[in-house]
């Protein structure tokens, strides 16, 4: 979940560690910290909090290196303080470490029984210190570089976890090592001088072209050459990719926050979805033979998962598949039911959350296929999975997810579409012709600002939220419940509505705001009896619907109705979730919370 960047070239370091680090502080902000080579000399600067703190203490140093590295910390082991900031320096070695390692209680014992001192709580200062160890204890080897190497190789297999380092070695401080175990890792390349980063989006600004490390790869990055080594350490040569993203793409461009302008970006991005869907222009679509499926498993986390049972929704509804939803983080600890007739579909806007990679690799060993839903082009998902499909939204880099959630709704959709044809089921072709103006649709539900605005008053010094809604509906109440919560503070629950009656109305006080979502023709009626009964208790409703309800809608049960437009079933969530965004957006905002960078969260799990 941290951050780490790293230079080494012909120019100036610190630029570019600063820059980077701000591009991947949304991996974590509790401290920051660069290790920077001064005249052959390894110099440590680290601050707790935000990267400014950092940026201000620098502000007074002349600093001239050409050779350094970086951390942005998203805490772990040990609280957010200096000492337990990255990066550490233990005897000749100092790194930066993004990951955890598991086995580092057993390691720290062992090292204090050989003498090693520790300043702090982290399990990154051990993976230092055992390094520096095993480098300490190797000493016949007539060639440095191979020592280095060596060392590395030898306590990265005695490492439990994952892990992607930055490392430094005193008697080189011009020369970067680096490898990587399940922790995202890109190598950036240039005339100018040669990069590592956790993001892609980090080196954007000097370059777009990359290497990416498999697992117990090993890296040597000099200011005119990069080295890859394999775990033999013999040396291998690497594709060379080329972003497709871009430097702008990663910036506010003129909005408030990043979070707005990704709100923003979803009409394009959805048409993209579908465009290249109905177009053919992704031939990964009709790699997926639904035929061969008796049965789906999606496997994901947070909002990935609440995307996720939208597609179970359409699956079973419209492609008669059995579908089930598993929480990532769970799944690999129950008793798995696969086959070879089984299709799991792993959800990962990062394509890097440890325990979505965790569910994959236990799914192939158990002969399951794995189809990936990816944004990032090349991450680990994306190349261990049998088959991937991107959704290609392009860069989010506010930690709250917004167009990868509804990205990924639009990519189920496309999945089920094309599971129907296969399987010769009739379906309405109303999404079929309405993709070509859905972002339009979209921008006009954006467009409803005045009214977002007035719901979030309504909601902005309350303490206590509550989502209901049945069937689909209630799976938008989870993912809108969550965005509340993500942004505002505010504490936020989704409720089944029929499940109002069997305790959570006891919570119901006097202005309790309750949100309730009805889109469902079927259902309509009974959520519309859940939310009087709450009305009746004192709630302060706010009714969600589609405008194919308004000639039936009576307004005595609600206090605020927002009406969005009526869509295919398919574009429903979409649809309902982008105003639920932008709902709990402009709450935020009237509380003043910091909306990029909500606290304790960071943007990718890459731990367990």
């Amino acid at each position: 979940m941290c951050g780490i960047t790293a230079y080494c070239g012909n120019g100036e370091a610190l630029p570019f560690l600063m820059q980077g680090l701000a591009k991947l502080e949304y991996r974590g902000y509790d401290s920051a910290g660069i290790a920077i080579n001064e005249n052959g000399k390894i110099n440590l600067y680290k601050k707790k909090g935000k990267l400014s703190n950092l940026e201000n203490e620098l502000s007074t140093k002349d600093i001239n290196s050409n050779t350094g590295i970086g951390h942005t910390r998203w805490a772990t082991h040990g609280i957010p303080n200096e000492i337990n900031a990255h990066p550490h320096m233990v005897g000749n070695v100092t790194l930066v470490h993004n990951g955890i390692i598991e086995n580092y209680n057993e390691l720290k014992s062992y090292l204090i029984q050989k003498g090693v001192n520790f300043n702090s709580q982290t399990d990154t200062e051990v993976a230092c210190a055992y390094i520096n160890y095993v480098y300490e204890n190797m000493k016949d080897f007539k060639d440095e570089n191979e020592r280095k190497l060596k060392s590395i190789l030898k306590a990265c297999m005695d490492f439990r976890g994952s892990y992607a380092f930055g490392i430094i070695f005193k008697d080189t401080p011009d020369v970067i090592y680096s490898t990587r175990k399940d922790s995202p890792l890109v190598i950036g390349l240039s005339d100018e001088g040669n990069f590592i980063a956790s993001d892609i989006s980090a080196i954007l600004d000097y370059t777009k072209k990359y290497i990416l490390l498999d697992f117990m790869e090993f890296a040597k990055i000099e200011k005119d050459n990069v080295t890859i080594y394999n775990k033999k350490l013999d040396i291998i040569t690497k594709k060379i990719n080329e972003a497709t993203w871009s430097a702008t793409e990663c910036k506010k461009n003129g909005y408030e926050h990043f979070m707005l302008k990704e709100i923003n970006e979803q009409p394009s991005a959805i048409k993209n979805v579908y465009s290249r869907f109905f177009e053919n222009k992704d031939e990964n679509y009709s790699k997926v033979d639904f035929s061969k499926y008796t049965n789906i498993h999606i496997v994901a986390c947070g909002s990935a998962m609440h995307a996720s049972l939208i597609g179970k929704y359409l699956f079973e509804n419209y492609a008669n598949i059995p579908t089930t939803v598993e929480i990532a983080s769970e799944y690999r600890y129950k008793k798995l039911l696969l086959s070879s007739s089984t299709l799991v579909i792993i959800v990962s806007q990062s394509g890097e959350t440890a325990d979505s990679l965790a569910a994959l690799r236990i799914s192939k060993e158990n002969k399951a296929t794995v189809l990936g839903i990816v944004n990032a082009v090349g991450s680990t998902i994306a190349r261990e999975a049998n088959i991937t499909i991107y959704t290609h939204a392009g860069p989010e880099i506010a930690v709250a997810t917004t167009k990868g959630y509804t990205t990924q709704v639009a990519t189920f959709a496309c999945l089920v579409i094309n599971a129907m044809k296969q399987k010769n089921i009739k379906y309405d072709f109303t999404l079929e012709n309405e993709y070509n103006n859905i972002d339009k649709i979209i921008k006009s539900v954006i467009d409803k600002t005045n009214e977002y605005k007035d719901i979030a008053k309504s909601l902005s010094n309350r303490n206590d939220i509550f989502f209901i809604g049945r069937g689909n509906d209630y799976n938008m109440c989870m993912e809108g419940s969550l965005k509340l919560k993500e942004i505002s503070y505010i504490h936020s629950e989704a409720y089944p509505a029929g499940e109002l009656k069997h305790g959570t109305i006891s919570l119901i006080e006097e202005g309790t705001p309750v949100i309730a979502i009805a889109t469902d023709k079927q259902l309509y009626e009974k959520t519309v009896s859940n939310i009087k009964e709450t009305k009746a208790r004192g709630a302060f409703t706010i009714f969600i619907t589609t405008e194919e309800f308004k000639d039936t809608y009576t307004k005595d049960f609600a206090d605020i109705t927002l009406f969005l437009p009526t869509t295919s079933l398919f574009n429903e969530a979409i649809i309902i979730v982008t105003a639920l965004q932008l709902i709990a957006y402009e709450t935020a905002k009237l509380r003043g919370c910091d909306i990029d960078k909500p606290k304790n969260l960071a943007k990718s799990v890459t731990v367990e």
